[in-house]
């Protein structure tokens, strides 16, 4: 065991919340580091993605009364309530599910718990299903742009469903989580959090294509190479206003183009989650070209476009989860730029990072740095860029360090910083921390581990601090 896995057990005989003598169901789901990809998962681009050594922990247990429990001890910090108890039965109604834990903001984060288990519910039925008592401990911090949430949903579902006899593991529970997150709790997200958090090995980078869920062969960080991320302390989140209105200028855009072509957009719902596709991209942005794009739509599409000026050009916006405001300017150009580039940047450094493992040589660096801090600067152009994490991107190129960039949605959050690795860099990283907190009075969390993914990590038994292994 772990350390922070035996204060996890300890913290388990702490509370009473489980049945002494009956076996507990643990499971782990660390956060994910985005080196490259950020916002082409709802494109359908390629993503590259890393695992941190923070994690979200669940313990679960059934119970034949039909009650379920819920205990956080750790989140009243945030402000949030720490409990909360509900029947089995209100898993049977999505509406009322959704009413509330959207009742206040304290509440919010029963969504992503409660969630996971209707989905369970309702696409595994059985019999036995008569309670659960769900326990959560984590060392991995909200809000930072690490997929907290997504780790949350995915350990809740990995846990819950091994206490109930389901076998979920593999892309079918990353699509679960991103269901939950979807259609329960109403975050516009992706596929790659859920994805990198259920697939990803330690010490290795994910390729994931993002159509809807099709991983490729993980790639080791290059010997002497590491890979870390240091908190700019402004929050962010997949519902802020900057993402959606980052991902609705994207779909619009993409209308616009297909509308311009004459290609006719169709629903087409992939597992339960909503979405549309054509003829020619198969509904994924990202699969135009960027010289494609340079050369046929950029000057097609306007740099920015409002709402009401959107619905007097097409009656449909394509992407069930963002609303277009009538008075919002969206920065239609930029996002569907962003959308093909970036993906073609996911690729370059994918195949850069590649040559430097094979060859051993690491005089490739500079040029996956170079790509890293294009990805930053575009997103900016979005409208999701970060004075904060400018700075940190600055101090890090300053400190010698060959790329860094702003990670996940954008607009806040964690930048991670890609350099050789040795005390060195560590004391290096650790100096940039600290001159960055000294103006704010406050010390930046810094991500410089990495663990296993949860099919990884798998499910452990145990009794009250009694360890029964892996299962």
């Amino acid at each position: 065991m772990s350390l922070f896995e035996h204060q996890v057990v300890a913290m388990l005989a702490a509370h009473d919340l489980f049945t002494a003598g009956k076996p507990i169901h643990l499971a782990r789901a660390p956060g994910r580091l985005d080196l490259m990809g950020g916002n082409v998962d709802y494109t359908g681009g390629l993503v590259l993605q890393g695992l941190l050594g923070e994690a979200i922990w669940i313990a679960a247990q059934p119970r034949m009364d039909g009650l379920i429990r819920i205990l956080n001890p750790g989140v009243p910090q945030f402000g949030w309530e720490p409990s909360l108890e509900a029947s089995v039965e209100e898993l049977d109604n999505l509406q009322r599910l959704q009413q509330r834990c959207r009742q206040h903001e304290s509440f919010r984060w029963f969504g992503y718990v409660l969630g996971a288990l209707y989905f369970l519910k309702q696409n595994f039925p059985c019999d036995h299903m008569g309670g659960i008592d769900i326990f959560i401990a984590s060392d991995l911090p909200p809000n930072k742009g690490v997929s907290s949430s997504a780790a949350l949903e995915v350990a809740v579902l990995k846990a819950a469903s091994a206490a109930w006899g389901i076998s979920l593991e593999g892309a079918p529970l990353a699509v679960a989580g991103q269901w939950v997150e979807n259609v329960v709790v109403g975050a516009a997200c992706g596929i790659m959090d859920q994805a990198a958090i259920v697939l990803g090995q330690q010490n290795y980078l994910l390729p994931i294509l993002c159509q809807p869920c099709l991983p490729a062969a993980t790639v080791k960080l290059p010997v002497g190479i590491s890979l870390c991320g240091i908190d700019s302390m402004v929050s962010r989140s997949t519902t802020g206003l900057a993402y959606e209105t980052a991902r609705a200028a994207a779909f619009i855009g993409y209308k616009l183009i297909c509308q311009h072509e004459r290609i006719e957009i169709t629903s087409d719902g992939v597992f339960g989650i909503p979405r549309f596709t054509d003829s020619r991209w198969n509904g994924y942005l990202s699969n135009l070209a960027p010289s494609e794009f340079r050369s046929k739509y950029e000057r097609l599409l306007p740099e920015s476009l409002s709402g009401r000026e959107f619905f007097e050009r097409s009656e449909e916006h394509v992407d069930p989860f963002t609303v277009v405001d009538l008075d919002r300017e969206y920065p239609v150009r930029a996002a569907v730029r962003y959308a093909t580039e970036e993906n073609f940047r996911v690729q370059m450094v994918n195949t850069l990072l590649k040559a430097v493992f094979s060859d051993g040589s690491q005089s490739l660096l500079h040029l996956v740095g170079e790509v890293l801090c294009q990805s930053h600067a575009a997103y900016a152009e979005c409208g999701l860029g970060s004075e904060a994490c400018d700075e940190l991107v600055s101090r890090a190129l300053k400190a010698g360090f060959p790329g860094a960039k702003m990670t996940g949605g954008g607009a806040g959050g964690v930048v991670a910083i890609l350099g050789r690795s040795g005390s060195e860099a560590r004391r290096a990283i650790q100096n940039i921390a600290q001159q960055y907190g000294a103006d704010r009075d406050a010390m930046p969390h810094i991500f410089d581990g990495s663990s296993n993914g949860v099919d990884a990590f798998g499910v452990r038994c145990v009794q009250l601090g009694i360890s029964q292994g892996a299962r």
